[in-house]
């Protein structure tokens, strides 16, 4: 295993034991935690929580209330919510035998009860707390900044490799491989060549490095890590020697000893093996009535590739083109624009309607595979292990069963032709056209739904919003 995955791994199991909490001896009969004494102890300056903290705080709250509160007043809500479940199932059968749709509540005040307000994430190997990706971007470079001060000295080149590949989004992906690139021809240079002087030393005024090493946030810290030090010195000139010359900074190798050499190695292969501190994306699970789930939906900017501004203006154009030449495109044009416009999204908010009339939804990358979308309904179901099935859309049906299937290995999945072609049930959400937003049907694949019967946990049933 490589340094920088053996850095990262235990950073993972610092994270769990901090969620794990204090620990004890097991032989201890009594667990005693010592108490601050007024005379030694200063309470220590806390900063405001963010209102994405409060938020997740808030909602943490909330399901720690519910979870000691009596089993009375759980039953008492979630009666109430199954009352209205079974009330408004009742009002579209009704609506139904009339010819007439059911009506839509409309509630302009309050849009929250019928859309998400953003696309949010967790990092456990940072913090349980569940944020924007803004906001984790600016949590992991503080949680990184903070490695570099409580970890060791051997560490902080590995720490310094994790911020230059995580706290540079803004650059690109792009510059950061072309600085790791750079930084890694420095320290092999010296590694082939340790008695060469020229390698040994950087310009700062060089147009390479102001360029491409310079603008990187925590190259400094590893090439200071390496043992590059800062000092002034007489830069070589051409032409005239007997000219005055400017001192200018340098970056400058010292050592010379086998473990320093050495220890640039491991610099390199952390370079070239370390990768971004990734987000999970949080589901931002709901559960909706039909009511509200029949309002307009309208989905916040996180759910797009263009701003809102250039996504309207698209919309506009398209809108425009395809009103003048609809009777003189092609199925193949038409199928092209469609690819297009799937292509303005990130992110699909999937809803899964039951026969009761309940919905669940939850947030998908368009790149997920449907899979994704059994496991996520597999998990809130009342009875986990019973086969179901998803309708599409455009009507097509997928079994539950391609869980079992996503396990075998790739040489089984292959059929006799040889035809590498992915099946339905292994496609993205973007190829299936479930994107912006889908409505799916669900039925248990074997046995009849049952009058009355329920299908999501009393503890997943209880996000019911009010009415």
């Amino acid at each position: 295993m490589s340094a920088i995955k053996k850095f990262f791994q235990k950073k993972k199991t610092e994270a769990k034991f901090k969620l794990a909490g204090p620990g004890h001896r097991l032989n201890d009969e009594t667990v005693r935690r010592p108490q601050p004494t007024s005379s030694s102890y200063v309470p220590a300056s806390r900063v405001p929580p963010s209102a994405e903290a409060q938020q997740a705080a808030a909602a943490a709250l909330a399901r720690m209330e519910l979870k000691n509160a009596p089993t009375a007043a759980f039953n008492t809500s979630l009666n109430a919510i199954r009352a209205q479940v079974r009330r408004e199932l009742e009002a579209e059968k009704q609506g139904a035998a009339k010819g007439v749709s059911s009506p839509v509540k409309k509630d302009t005040q309050d849009p929250s009860l019928l859309t998400v307000q953003g696309v949010y994430f967790r990092c456990p190997l940072v913090g349980p707390e569940v944020l924007s990706k803004e906001k984790w971007n600016e949590r992991i470079s503080e949680f990184l900044y903070e490695q570099l001060e409580i970890g060791s000295e051997d560490e902080m080149g590995l720490t310094a490799a994790l911020i230059i590949q995580s706290c540079n989004r803004t650059l690109g992906r792009e510059r950061v491989a072309t600085c790791i690139d750079t930084m890694c021809k420095y320290l092999e240079n010296i590694i082939a060549h340790p008695d060469e002087e020229k390698y040994r030393k950087i310009r700062c005024s060089n147009r390479v490095y102001r360029e491409r090493v310079a603008p990187v946030q925590g190259s400094d810290i590893l090439l200071r890590a390496a043992g590059f030090q800062v000092c002034r010195m007489q830069a070589e000139t051409q032409g005239n020697a007997e000219e005055a010359v400017a001192m200018e900074d340098f970056l400058m190798f010292y050592k010379n000893s086998k473990e320093d050499i050495e220890k640039l190695s491991v610099l390199v292969d952390a370079l070239r093996a370390a990768e971004p501190i990734q987000l999970e994306l949080d589901r931002n699970t709901q559960v909706l009535l039909s009511s509200q789930a029949a309002a307009p939906l309208s989905l916040p900017p996180d759910f797009f590739t263009l701003s809102p501004e250039e996504l309207k203006r698209e919309m506009e154009l398209r809108a425009a083109a395809v009103e003048q030449s609809s009777m003189l495109r092609t199925k193949a044009m038409r199928e092209r624009e469609e690819q297009r416009e799937r292509k303005l999204y990130r992110y699909t908010l999937i809803r899964i309607r039951f026969p009761d009339g309940v919905l669940l939804q939850g947030t998908f990358s368009v790149y997920e595979r449907f899979s994704n979308v059994v496991e996520f309904v597999q998990e809130h179901l009342l009875i986990e292990d019973r086969s179901f099935l998803l309708i599409l859309p455009s009507g097509g049906k997928i079994s539950s069963d391609i869980l079992n299937i996503e396990k075998k290995s790739s040489a089984e999945k292959d059929d006799k032709t040889g035809d590498n072609k992915l099946d339905e049930d292994d496609k993205t959400l973007l190829d299936l056209h479930l994107v912006p937003n889908a409505v799916l049907l669900f039925f248990w694949e074997k046995e009849a739904v049952e009058e009355g019967e329920e299908f999501l946990k009393p503890d997943v049933m209880i996000l019911v919003k009010p009415v």
